[in-house]
């Protein structure tokens, strides 16, 4: 692909809440595009999109699939690469890399629900990666649906500003087609054709008023990007239809407007209209920023343009095993191209590897290709080591990529063979489930030798455990989901610590005084906030990172339970050594010992996993979910109206207190309820439950005063 056609590429996902009808939309574009000759249904088990067996059973999205499509737009055709992200909030690590990686996302809504929580978490990670997004208000064919609504919501929820590009022509059941706003014409689909064809008519005689207030609308906030369109509209001229929708997409790619289209995917009305507007009005690689990264050797920050004459750099990120072909891995690249057969460079590793073929991708099918070009998607084998959100550059120009950065896991559960043979088949199975995904976690315990498994939450840690069992063919028996629990400190602490050994030959000697205390609030980078005071040489500059180092160790394994240390502030104040005895282990060892002493003096306590909870619920049974969020230590912050008359409530309740609440609530509510929930942070839990607890898993309950 020659760098002119740049500007016609589409690096695009599709990002919404759980059910508004991503992956039913993905289809529909797969089909219109050619790229299918049979429409795959989510219900049915047959998305192209979802080709996971858990995922077709589910009927959700679990990974993110990647596939290229084109489609024809005013003549020229453009390519786009499309990705399908999962909604369910266990699985935001998908959402986040693709994000990392898109220039441009449809935020699909469905009409009937409107704004839901989870559009708010992927509407704040597309602002947090700086993703120009159209909106697409799905499901106009259901009860309730209310287009205009669900635009209003956006600019009160989320705090966007919308700007409808089509209106509705009927709603439910009554739900033909769409008054085009830019061309003022009606769009209305055959039902008898399964919304292949469709026909462009005048507007019908009721809409005509309501078209043109919205028409109006819709120029001025083009207006803004283009002074000589605010010219033209006030002096009652007609504007063309290349500069309102140059000025639109100008708009959409500085982040200011979100240009709103509709339709119903399932009726296959409104798809093909939405992929004419994606060439439209988002941003293709050469309209994004060039891609900004640290140069290793240096720590210069660099850039690279979106040309193929610039030094090559991509980032990895998505890792996929494939039972035939091993190790894919997605790439962006952002400059330069990379080469079948040739040599990347990882900074990371520090290693050159060599790719020995590459992939466009169809969902899970891969057509081979000779290179994958700057601003383009594609998946490579051949690796060796590597991570998602490393960097492939070029040896002679090493340049680091900002990576993603993904949440702690909160749950973990114990995992064994169910019979011995399987040892060694499991260890692989998550091993390589583990490098595919970064929120999930894979360790031994010391003590009880058990294997640990951690991630997002309970129905994640399900999808884990059978995914070993489908792909990797392991049966496991599972132990009962335990909290991740922290341990902080709340007080400060000083001493004076010595360790000094005498042996044979040399010996050993280190002395040093430090304070420990929690880590200002303003400190963000780590849980060790290590700040040297020691004046002169009482303690030479080289030994200064081994008392460092020490600390830094101890954090891992905490005084109260042996869990993790978050938050520590220490400081060292001063210290002596011995010109013969003192080395660098001395200085390390002494740390741990002063850890030992002091944290318990420093008021430790245990924290817990708080979960941000939400449940919408009919208004009759509010108030037995509310007591039964309360019965499970929960904090009831707000009760909001959603649509249809039902209620939001939304509490901050922990973890520990949320297993099985999904069916729970479901006899509460005789099913009529839905709830979501995700990790926001840690809290101190209560001294007598923090008691229990330490009790329970052998620690130091007496330490918690």
């Amino acid at each position: 692909m020659a760098n002119r056609d740049l500007h016609l590429t589409r690096n695009i996902g599709i990002m919404a809440h759980i059910d508004a009808g991503k992956t039913t939309t993905s289809e529909r574009i797969l089909f219109y595009t050619g790229k299918t000759h049979k429409i795959g249904e989510v219900h049915d088990g047959a998305a192209t999109m979802d080709w996971m067996a858990q995922e077709q059973e589910r009927g959700i999205t679990i990974t993110s699939a990647a596939t290229t499509c084109n489609w024809t737009y005013k003549g020229k055709t453009y390519k786009i690469n499309l990705i399908d992200t999962p909604g369910h909030v266990d699985f935001t690590a998908e959402v986040e890399r693709s994000l990392r990686v898109l220039d441009g996302a449809i935020a699909t809504y469905s009409a009937a629900d409107g704004v839901q929580p989870q559009s708010e978490t992927v509407w704040r990670q597309a602002d947090k990666y700086n993703v120009p997004r159209i909106g697409y208000v799905n499901k106009m064919d259901r009860s309730g649906a209310d287009f205009f609504e669900t635009v209003q919501q956006m600019k009160d929820i989320l705090g966007a500003h919308p700007v409808p590009v089509q209106i509705p022509i009927g709603a439910e059941e009554n739900f033909k087609g769409v008054v085009d706003l830019i061309k003022m014409k009606a769009i209305l689909w055959h039902d008898e054709t399964m919304g292949a064809e469709y026909e462009v008519d005048d507007i019908p005689a009721d809409l005509v008023d309501e078209a043109q207030e919205w028409h109006d609308k819709m120029v001025e906030a083009a207006a803004d990007f283009d002074d000589d369109i605010m010219e033209k509209y006030l002096d009652g001229q007609e504007i063309p239809e290349d500069q309102l929708i140059a000025a639109l997409r100008k708009g959409t790619c500085a982040m200011e407007i979100t240009p709103m289209t509709l339709g119903s995917s399932y009726k296959n009305k409104g798809v093909q209209p939405l992929l004419d507007y994606t060439c439209a009005f988002l941003p293709s690689p050469e309209d994004t920023a060039a891609i900004r990264g640290t140069n290793p050797e240096t720590g210069e920050e660099e850039d690279r343009k979106p040309l193929e004459s610039e030094p090559t750099a991509a980032l990895a990120f998505k890792i996929a095993t494939d039972p035939f072909m091993g190790r894919l891995v997605f790439f962006r690249v952002y400059s330069g191209k990379v080469t079948a057969g040739s040599y990347v460079y990882n900074p990371r590793s520090g290693k050159r590897e060599r790719i020995s073929r590459l992939f466009q991708m169809n969902s899970n099918k891969e057509i081979p290709m000779e290179s994958i070009d700057a601003g383009d998607i594609g998946a490579g084998v051949g690796f060796k080591d590597i991570r998602t959100g490393d960097t492939l550059c070029d040896e002679d120009h090493p340049i680091v990529l900002e990576s993603m950065t993904f949440p702690d896991t909160v749950i973990s559960v114990a995992v064994e063979p169910k019979s011995q043979a399987d040892v060694a088949k499991m260890d692989t199975g998550l091993a390589k489930l583990a490098e595919e995904d970064p929120t999930f976690k894979v360790h031994t315990d010391e003590q009880s030798g058990q294997t640990i498994i951690s991630g997002m939450g309970e129905l994640h840690l399900d999808i884990i455990i059978d995914r070993l069992k489908r792909e990797f063919k392991v049966e496991c028996t599972q132990g009962k989901p335990q909290v991740n629990y922290k341990e902080a400190i709340m007080g400060t602490a000083q001493s004076r610590e010595t360790y000094k050994k005498q042996t044979g030959g040399r010996g050993k000697f280190a002395c040093i005084d430090v304070t420990i205390g929690p880590k200002d609030e303003d400190y963000k980078e780590g849980d060790l906030q290590f700040i040297n005071n020691v004046k002169g040489g009482n303690i030479p500059k080289e030994f200064i990172p081994s008392v460092q180092k020490g600390f830094q160790d101890c954090l891992s394994n905490g005084v109260l339970g042996g869990y993790p240390m978050t938050g520590l502030k220490v400081t060292l104040n001063d210290g002596s050594f011995h010109p013969v005895d003192s080395d660098q282990l001395s200085f390390e060892l002494v740390a741990h010992q002063a850890f030992k002493t002091l944290c318990p003096k420093a008021q430790p306590v245990l924290m817990e996993p708080i979960m941000k909870v939400e449940v919408v619920t009919p208004e009759e049974s509010m108030g037995d979910v509310i007591g039964d969020l309360n019965k499970r230590r929960g904090l009831v912050q707000g009760m909001d109206e959603a649509r249809s008359g039902a209620r939001i409530v939304k509490a901050m309740v922990p973890l520990a207190e949320m297993f099985g609440y999904v069916t729970a609530l479901r006899t509460i509510t005789s099913g009529r309820a839905t709830s979501s929930m995700e990790y926001d942070h840690h809290a101190p839990v209560s001294s007598n439950l923090a008691k229990e607890i330490l009790t329970e898993v052998g620690g130091h309950p007496e330490l918690i005063k």
